[in-house]
């Protein structure tokens, strides 16, 4: 049995396809309303801030995927994400269970230097804290040898379906929606993107890698950054329509901010958009070089022909 904790996002349908594919059918789905990949899948109910239905949640599983998500409100990172940390960690150790954990970038500091698995941790709000906070909750359990567990860090998504991310949602969801393109801060810093598809199957493949466990692993991207400029062109190109776009200014946030809970969400983050952000993830290829990593044209074509 393989177990996706947090099921209904993109990250983990696209895992649960690629579980099914090359490793298992017995996979089980847990989220508060978990729903079917698979004719197969087995779905469970629970709330991971629960700790009694965590550990049933987890209970018989060889590998537990932690790919639960929450909306961008730091209250709710602050008070939930430690909680359903500390749960999840108990469970894989009471159940001798293999855990693989969906990490972000947000503990890393927001400037030029390249990020590697071997970057410090140096957060700039409470969100980036508390990812900091968890994640350390993680690696100590790992460097203690209490439990067997990897940990699968991955930049800013783009790609199809219900991927959340702000790429998609200032420029690929505003394509869908017929709106104006946006751009945070600039538009020429280059940005390292992940294709959600590619995250997913990186994950499958570290955590159905025994040797691959008690380390941290940044999934693969492809190298050929680009800025937003270069991006929003590229994404002309492919749909055969010139797209403008509007770049929003740091100020716009501050102002805006004051009336919008999301525009204050925000703040944090963009000084990740000010600087280039070069996410390196050459220890995964090297690694598992027979991975083929998805490139930017074929990423937005598929995008495009969901239309």
């Amino acid at each position: 049995m393989q177990t996706i904790l947090g099921a209904n996002g993109q990250i983990a349908i696209e895992l649960a396809k690629e579980l099914k594919k090359k490793y298992t059918s017995n996979i089980r789905l847990v989220s508060r309303d978990p729903q079917k990949v698979h004719d197969t899948d087995v779905l469970f109910s629970a709330n991971l801030l629960d700790k009694q239905k965590t550990e049933e949640a987890v209970k018989g599983s060889e590998i537990a995927y932690l790919t639960v998500g929450l909306p961008m409100n730091t209250k709710m990172w602050v008070d939930q994400f430690p909680i359903m940390m500390r749960n999840v960690i108990d469970a894989c150790k009471k159940h001798h269970t293999k855990l693989v954990f969906f990490d972000n970038t947000y503990m890393y500091a927001q400037n030029e230097t390249p990020l590697t698995e071997k970057s410090e941790f140096a957060p700039v709000g409470p969100k980036g804290k508390v990812r900091a906070e968890i994640t350390t909750m993680l690696l100590d359990e790992m460097a203690a040898n209490n439990l067997e567990a990897v940990i699968c860090r991955a930049p800013e998504f783009y790609g199809p379906g219900k991927t959340q991310s702000i790429t998609n949602a200032i420029i690929y969801d505003n394509i869908k929606q017929g709106k104006k393109l946006k751009v945070f801060i600039s538009d020429a810093t280059l940005r390292t993107l992940i294709w959600t598809p590619d995250a997913s199957k990186a994950m499958a493949l570290i955590g159905n890698t025994p040797n691959a466990f008690d380390q941290t692993w940044h999934l693969p991207c492809d190298d050929d950054r680009l800025t937003y400029e270069q991006l929003i062109a590229l994404t002309s190109k492919i749909y055969g329509k010139q797209f403008s776009y509007t770049i929003v200014p740091k100020i716009a946030f501050k102002i805006g901010g004051v009336f919008k809970s999301q525009m204050k969400e925000l703040q944090e983050l963009l000084p990740r958009y000010k600087h280039n952000n070069i996410f390196v993830s050459t220890k995964f290829k090297k690694r598992f070089p027979g991975f083929l990593v998805t490139t930017y044209q074929e990423g937005i074509e598929q995008i495009k022909n969901e239309r």
